[in-house]
């Protein structure tokens, strides 16, 4: 009898030895309990509780609103989904730049109270004293560098960054800034491929990169993205591998369709009681009073 597939959750130092013997690392958004655990089912090596989640889950314009408490609720439910991969959860805006006890603080509130292995923070140099703080507290921390999206007033919108040689010699200092402060892995978003490349070859940890060529140690996705769910914009880098937003429409369409033409529901989707006890209650409920 074949022993049934069973995933075993990637570690740290499994993702550093996969940057030096492959294979490339995976990593997927989620933001509910029902996706994590399809992401869960499959050989999907992370899952980032991302704050792309404002956009694609709560309806926010941008990542910026969204609160320290909503990502912990996010988290949460990520967390009860899927037992079997690495999780991340995302600092917010404003989460992390406070002050670093306020960093620490947050950063330790996803693994504590979310469930989560590991925290997420946007930025390179900048950022790098207040990522070493937090692994210092015992906290993993991956980075993002490149395109991030809570600076975008800043970088003029969603920009490929480093396009040129000085502003990419800027991305790959930032590699490296982070890789020094304890950065388990670094996410490099929309960056040229060849500059995605030098900065893996740059740096000892993973990349996982997200538009930023086919070199990086790894890959990731919004996960509505990628299922055709979120169709208010498509980034360049995004592959579209099922459009289940068209598909939903077209079934709610058809459940409307049959509810108001009587098919739906159907004999096959009732339940039933003997004749005679339906009888007995219609005489019994209008003996009552309560039907005619």
């Amino acid at each position: 009898m074949e022993t049934p597939w069973k995933k075993k959750k990637a570690t740290i130092p499994d993702f550093l030895e996969r940057k030096r013997s492959g294979p490339k690392i995976t990593m997927m958004t989620a933001y509910d309990c029902a996706f994590a655990s399809l992401v869960d089912s499959v050989d999907i090596d992370m899952i980032l509780v991302g704050d792309s989640g404002a956009m694609t889950t709560l309806g926010y314009e941008t990542t910026i609103p969204v609160t320290m408490e909503e990502m912990l609720f996010m988290a949460r439910a990520v967390s009860k989904g899927a037992r079997n991969t690495f999780l991340i959860g995302d600092m917010p805006f404003l989460s992390y730049e406070v002050s670093v006890e306020r960093a620490v603080e947050n950063a330790g509130r996803f693994i504590k109270e979310a469930g989560m292995d590991a925290a997420k923070l946007e930025g390179g140099r900048r950022t790098a004293p207040v990522v070493q703080a937090i692994v210092r507290a015992g906290i993993p921390v991956m980075g993002h560098i490149g395109l991030t999206p809570q600076s975008l007033s800043q970088l003029g919108g969603f920009r490929v960054q480093g396009k040129d040689v000085d502003s990419a010699r800027a991305v790959v200092e930032d590699a490296l800034a982070l890789q020094d402060a304890g950065a388990f892995a670094i996410v490099v978003e929309a960056v040229p491929a060849p500059v995605g490349r030098m900065i893996t070859e740059a740096i000892k940890v993973p990349t996982i990169g997200i538009g930023a060529g086919p070199d990086c140690d790894g890959q990731v996705l919004v996960l509505h993205d990628m299922l055709g769910l979120f169709e208010r914009f498509t980034p360049k880098f995004v592959k579209r591998y099922v459009s289940l937003g068209a598909a939903a429409r077209e079934a709610l369409a058809q459940f409307a369709a049959e509810v108001r033409g009587g098919s739906f529901p159907a004999p096959e989707h009732c339940y039933t009681m003997k004749a005679e006890q339906a009888e007995e209650l219609r005489e019994t409920l209008v003996h009552a009073g309560l039907l005619r």
